[in-house]
């Protein structure tokens, strides 16, 4: 493989990865050219592509009967997925049950979902409050008609910010209602928030069941400086960041982040149950320098704090170096992954900060959840992840955007594709994400007379792939029962790497050399475990043997 490092770029644009997004088991991307490819789970039709199937390879999505449509601008929920396109229309597809995608339920092409991209295009024209209910958003503004201008997801929530800076909300939404106070109902029609009227929103985020956004001080946007960071929703585990765990039907201002505070916030993620910022100081030097906060649920060390605690107010993420910029955060169920602008990737949250969930494959002294920041190497090439774009976390698995867009890397959970690397096995370091498509390189470059030989050949390939995907996980199930953690290419041993050859009894010769007292004791007993219950199973044939043979012996005697 080549070196990282010397990864030729193209500048294609139909090549260049411009943005990525993560679901709960699938992923996203979009290319320089407008074009969008997905892969992983495809149940509920959250892939785009027509049907459920998963896919192990990025395919790409269409939008309408042609190739008109250009997007720029991609997101994800749970089981959902948004594309925003060139002229401000959205796109939506994937789960429906609670209206995410904007549409009502009988008007989705299996009922509960839609596997294809379907247009939303229409907003609710409400008036503002106590205003004449003959004038309409566009011309209570008197800014003309709208055009979305950034589209959201989380959960079974959407979001979407129009050109006029005026946050829209459908979905599982957080809804105030004089009956009970707080509750989320269903809205399947994109609703205005009126709180933000004659400010500008500018970013926003949202999680389960909560959502976080950076507003305008005043009724224009005029930089970081002047942003003040909001949030509402579920409060149960502070990650509103106001200092209870009282649920907000709308908007607050989080104190640390309004109009008075040093920081400058630029940056914000929300996971199931916490929030991440980051932030630099106002007017500061010509040395940009960030500061990663977060707060919320830390059970399984997703704040990156060292310890399991929930916070109520937010807190810097203290172990992070100093002196970095960090370009981009997300956050998975409950993990958090942060890059840095020199390639610097770190990770923590549940099970080493891969966001899996401890099982039977990852066992042993090497796992448990990771409470403080873990720089993510570039294995096998380098430390770094050379020029960086972007990072995004799905409920249990992370995706990197670098080499200016050319090239992506992935682990976590790998079931049903989820990696993009043709394999269903959970990764636990970096490996490249199968980019561009192999087919796509043979349609632009080499199938334009292409026969049926060649397709063949393709078929094949990927047949091989599953059979070697299924080879893999049998292998990581082997090594996993006797040395108590996962297979890593590490693991290859000297002999077999180099000549194709495996000497066993030497292999096992120097591994008892080089192995410590204590992880021969720890085979010691897996091996007398493993003869007890076979003995045990030996003993019990043998008694059911003598058994039946007098059971038989006493019937012929009478």
């Amino acid at each position: 493989m080549e070196d990282a490092g010397s990864f030729p770029v193209s500048g294609n644009l139909s090549t260049k990865v411009v943005a990525v997004a993560a679901g709960e088991a699938h992923t996203l991307l979009l290319t320089g050219d407008g074009r969008v490819y997905s892969w992983g789970r495809g149940i509920l039709g959250r892939l785009g592509l027509g049907s459920e199937q998963d896919e192990y390879f990025p395919v790409e999505v269409k939008f309408g009967s042609g190739d008109s449509v250009r997007i720029v601008g991609i997101t994800a929920g749970a089981y959902h997925s948004l594309a925003l396109a060139d002229d401000g229309s959205v796109w939506c597809w994937g789960y429906n049950i609670y209206g995410q995608l904007g549409i009502n339920n009988g008007k989705c092409a299996d009922g509960d979902y839609s596997p294809v991209p379907c247009l939303l295009n229409e907003f609710l024209e409400l008036h503002p409050p106590n205003a004449d209910s003959s004038i309409t958003v566009s011309e209570a503004e008197g800014k003309g008609s709208l055009k979305i201008v950034d589209v959201k997801a989380g959960g079974m929530m959407s979001l979407s910010i129009d050109n006029l800076g005026a946050l829209w909300m459908w979905g599982n939404c957080p809804h105030q209602s004089n009956e009970v106070g707080f509750s989320l109902v269903s809205n399947f029609t994109p609703t205005p928030v009126w709180d933000f009227h004659g400010h500008t929103v500018v970013k926003v985020a949202c999680g389960n069941e909560h959502v976080v956004a950076l507003v305008s001080a005043g009724e224009s946007y005029k930089g970081e400086d002047d942003l003040v960071c909001y949030s509402w929703g579920n409060n149960s585990h502070g990650q509103l960041g106001l200092g209870d765990k009282e649920n907000r039907p709308g908007p607050e201002v989080v104190k640390t982040f309004d109009q008075e505070s040093p920081w400058a916030i630029y940056e914000v993620a929300c996971g199931a149950f916490h929030t991440v910022l980051l932030t630099h100081k106002k007017r500061s030097s010509d040395t940009l320098e960030s500061t990663c906060w977060t707060f919320g649920l830390g059970d399984n060390g997703q704040l990156g704090h060292g310890t399991t605690q929930s916070k109520l107010l937010p807190e810097p993420v203290k172990e992070l170096p100093q002196y970095v910029y960090l370009i981009s955060v997300d956050c998975g169920l409950f993990h958090t992954c942060a890059v840095s602008s020199a390639g610097d990737v770190w990770s923590w949250g549940m099970e080493k900060g891969l966001g899996l969930c401890p099982d039977a494959s990852y066992a042993g002294t090497e796992s448990g959840d990771a409470l403080s920041p873990l720089l993510i190497s570039c294995h096998p090439y380098q430390p770094k992840f050379p020029k960086p774009v972007q990072v995004a976390c799905g409920a249990a698995h992370t995706i990197i955007v670098a080499q200016e867009g050319y090239k992506l890397w992935s682990w976590g959970r790998g079931r049903s594709g989820v990696l993009g690397n043709g394999k269903a096995m959970d990764c636990y370091t970096p490996k490249v994400v199968l980019w561009p498509p192999l087919m796509e390189d043979f349609k632009q470059e080499e199938l334009q007379n292409s026969d049926e030989k060649l397709f063949s050949a393709l078929n094949e390939l990927k047949l091989l792939q599953t059979k070697l995907s299924m080879m893999e996980r049998y292998a990581s199930i082997l090594h996993s029962s006797i040395f108590g953690k996962p297979f890593d290419e590490q693991d290859i041993h000297d002999s077999l790497r180099n000549s194709g050859a495996f000497d066993i009894a030497k292999e096992w010769e120097n591994m008892l050399e080089a192995a410590d007292h204590k992880k021969l004791i720890k085979l010691e007993m897996f091996y007398r475990n493993m003869l007890a219950g076979v003995k045990d199973k030996l003993m019990k044939r043998k008694i059911k043997e003598i058994i039946k043979e007098c059971l038989q012996s006493s019937e012929v005697e009478n």
